[in-house]
């Protein structure tokens, strides 16, 4: 998709159509930005930017907060247009994906056909733009569908492949970063054409263990297949505080809020965690995790955070400038059963939880109320008490 974030809002505010807009935080703490409009990038502004030096370089930019609830939907409308043309669908995040459309042909054309009906389907269905790129392999089509845009449609043959390879510069090869990009200009070598006429053991050398990788990029060769279920192997939420923040109790605010979002996001791709980690970073840059393994998964909020509560009183003190906490050993629940104890649930709840230390069961079924008022009426209909009316639950990014 196109600058996704900032395109979804301009989608909804017509009014913003034509000018400079990012996605992200706000420029009077740590803020960044998320997604900039190509509006805004004529200005050189682009994400992971602090949004105080975005602003510099445009002053006319309007910053808008993210909205995750807005942007998953329009998501998840983008992929069942996918999966109405293959089931070989690959996402690699909310906006992007790999489609095998080998065995469509018959049903639905060749594949600029099948390109061309996703792209007008898409447009039709959410009001948004998609840059497609078509060719035989998935490096390939990741590089054409960023060649064109914005509103892009490339399709790279297999005769093609040298002739769109060579000139273009070797950052382009995924595994080449600033500095390799450096090393690699000091001995002539700044194209892929230039990469692709070196030795394989010369790249290996340069490269180690990814030297091969690299050399067969250059060499349009990626043998990699579309997986359409990739398993997931955490979830989880963090952010970097506007100031450092060294109170214990608005540390555990900020955990909770971000315990019950994790909850969430697990509940809603039907799975369970039974590894908490707490993540911490000092105003030093120190950073340390912290870990705790769970008799029994969990996808439940009060739970989560009843762990996570715990390890973080467990740290030194100290100013923090980030705290983040995620579930591993993830599980399906349909697939997957909870063995409980004799005495029901033994995963303590948070002391002072009121409710929420009630059953487990009785806990189950007020979670998933709530979760049914959340999809329907959106975030933010049923807020924790201590959590209302804290409209500085954002993080570096803006995002609450």
């Amino acid at each position: 998709m196109d600058a996704f974030y900032a395109s979804v809002e301009m989608r909804d505010d017509p009014s913003l159509r034509g000018k400079p807009v990012c996605v992200g935080g706000s420029a009077t703490g740590r803020g960044v930005i998320s997604a900039a409009s190509y509006e805004a990038r004529k200005f050189g502004v682009h994400s992971a930017m602090p949004t105080a030096q975005a602003l510099r370089r445009c002053p006319g930019l309007v910053v808008l907060p993210p909205d995750f609830d807005r942007y998953t939907e329009a998501s998840r409308q983008i992929m069942s247009v996918f999966r109405e043309h293959t089931p070989l669908v690959e996402p690699l995040s909310l906006d992007e994906a790999f489609l095998d459309i080998t065995g469509c042909e018959r049903l639905l054309g060749n594949s600029i056909e099948v390109g061309r009906s996703i792209k007008n389907q898409i447009l039709r269905v959410t009001g948004l733009v998609a840059s497609v790129g078509i060719a035989p392999s998935k490096f390939l089509a990741k590089l054409a569908s960023d060649l064109d845009k914005p509103d892009g449609f490339r399709v790279i043959h297999e005769h093609e492949v040298r002739e769109v390879l060579d000139p273009l510069p070797v950052s382009k090869i995924f595994g080449i970063g600033p500095r390799a990009v450096q090393r690699l200009a000091k001995v002539g070598v700044e194209t892929v054409g230039d990469l692709a006429q070196r030795e394989r053991e010369d790249v290996v050398r340069e490269f180690g263990a990814s030297g091969v990788w690299i050399y067969d990029l250059a060499h349009g060769i990626d043998t990699r297949r579309v997986t359409p279920r990739r398993e997931e192997k955490s979830h989880g939420m963090e952010r970097t505080f506007p100031e450092d923040i060294s109170d214990r109790e608005e540390l555990r605010l900020f955990l909770l809020h971000f315990c019950e979002e994790v909850a969430y996001g697990l509940r809603d791709k039907g799975l369970r965690g039974k590894t908490v980690t707490l993540k911490a970073r000092y105003s030093d840059f120190k950073t340390v995790t912290r870990t705790k393994t769970l008799d029994c998964p969990t996808n439940l909020g009060p739970r989560i955070y009843s762990v996570a509560r715990g390890l973080l009183d467990k740290l030194e003190p100290g100013r923090l400038r980030l705290i983040g906490v995620s579930m591993s050993g993830l599980s399906d629940v349909r697939t997957s059963t909870v063995q409980q104890d004799f005495f029901g649930d033994n995963t303590p709840a948070a002391a002072g939880d009121s409710v929420w230390d009630s059953s487990p069961e009785r806990l189950k079924k007020a979670t998933a109320s709530l979760d049914g008022l959340r999809k329907k009426y959106g975030k933010g209909t049923v807020v924790r008490a201590s959590l209302l009316g804290r409209g500085g639950m954002k993080g570096r990014d803006g995002s609450g």
